[in-house]
């Protein structure tokens, strides 16, 4: 799957048309749709192709797209190249239909690491996108934007990186890893 890149690691996750129009005319050769509309679709995935990019829509937030068996059916036959969802049985039927699907995961916890594992194994997706990939970014924004102490919580497991939860500007760091319960962990 990994040839689907191509060299070009960026993707085009637009919401809006103005976003989609923009991304057509970038370097990326993938975009994720993530506001589709089964009434400008057609037009999107042939301006997407004749752009020499592939289209994947979220279709957990499409709006006119059945998610069901049938629905999947048609995106194919429309010629979207793939979907993303966040939902085991939609990825199940997308597969049936032929797509190239991505999961996309929310990573909050460990427990929601175990939870992406067992989903990966039942829905056996192409990819799987995890979110959010800039904890460190958004810790240092609110720090600077809020005037309230940000507790960073979930997926702490050594010192290293309750570190840098607290040089990013977090003023504590919540973990269930009993290691570091007795230790002072300072920036």
């Amino acid at each position: 799957m990994n040839e689907l890149f191509r060299g070009k690691r960026v993707i085009a996750a637009t919401r809006t048309d103005e976003e989609f129009s923009v991304a057509l005319q970038s370097g990326t050769e993938i975009i994720f749709d993530l506001c589709a509309d089964i009434l400008t679709l057609t037009k999107k995935i042939k301006a997407t192709h004749d752009a020499g990019k592939r289209l994947f829509i979220h279709v957990d937030l499409a709006e006119g797209v059945g998610r069901d068996r049938s629905g999947m059916i048609l995106l194919k036959k429309m010629g979207v190249d793939g979907i993303i969802s966040t939902k085991v049985s939609i990825i199940k039927t997308a597969r049936e239909a032929e797509l190239c699907t991505v999961q996309r995961f929310f990573i909050v916890d460990s427990k929601s690491v175990h939870t992406t594992v067992e989903a990966v194994r039942a829905s056996r997706p192409d990819m799987i996108e995890i979110m959010p990939a800039t904890v460190g970014k958004v810790i240092s924004r609110l720090s600077r934007d809020l005037p309230i102490p940000i507790i960073a919580g979930g997926l702490i497991e050594n010192t290293e990186e309750a570190s840098t939860a607290l040089e990013c500007g977090a003023a504590a760091v919540s973990t269930g890893q009993i290691s570091l319960w007795n230790g002072e962990i300072t920036k």
